[in-house]
C-alpha cells in the first residue's frame, strides 16, 4: 500500500521560513517524479514544484519560483520543499503527489499518488 505522508506545516509569520516534509512508503521511490502542491480556501489545486527521479531537475510555479527550493532523499524516500520569505498568499494546504517517470513536470491529476496534505497558514 503507498503511502504519502506529509509534515511540517503550521503557522508562520509574513516573511518567515517553513521546511515541508513528505515521506513515502510503499512504492520504489527512485523510479517516481515527486511534486508539491497547495489548495487554498476556495480554490483550486495549483501545482508548486517538482523534482525529477534522481534531483537532477526541478520545475517551480512562478509564484514560488526564487522562494523556495524542492530536493529529495532516494536514501530515505522523502522529497522536502523549503519555503522561505512566505507571504499571506502561500496560505494553502500542502499536498505531495507521486508519479511514476523521469523529468520534473506538472503532472497534474496524472499524479499516481496523493498524500492528505499539511496545512501552512501565513499571518501578515
Amino acid at each position: 500500500q503507498v503511502q504519502l505522508v506529509e509534515s511540517g506545516g503550521g503557522l508562520e509569520q509574513a516573511g518567515g521560513s517553513l521546511r515541508l516534509s513528505c515521506a513515502a512508503s510503499g512504492l520504489p521511490f527512485n523510479n517516481y517524479v515527486m511534486s508539491w502542491f497547495r489548495q487554498a480556501p476556495g480554490k483550486g489545486r495549483e501545482f508548486v514544484a517538482a523534482i525529477s527521479w534522481n534531483g537532477g531537475s526541478t520545475m517551480y510555479a512562478n509564484s514560488v519560483k526564487g522562494r523556495s527550493t524542492i530536493s529529495r532523499d532516494n536514501a530515505e524516500n522523502a522529497v522536502y520543499l523549503q519555503m522561505n520569505s512566505l507571504k499571506p498568499e502561500d496560505t494553502a494546504v500542502y499536498l505531495c503527489a507521486a508519479k511514476r517517470g523521469l523529468f520534473a513536470r506538472d503532472y497534474g491529476d496524472k499524479n499516481d499518488y496523493w498524500g492528505q496534505g499539511t496545512q501552512v497558514t501565513v499571518s501578515s
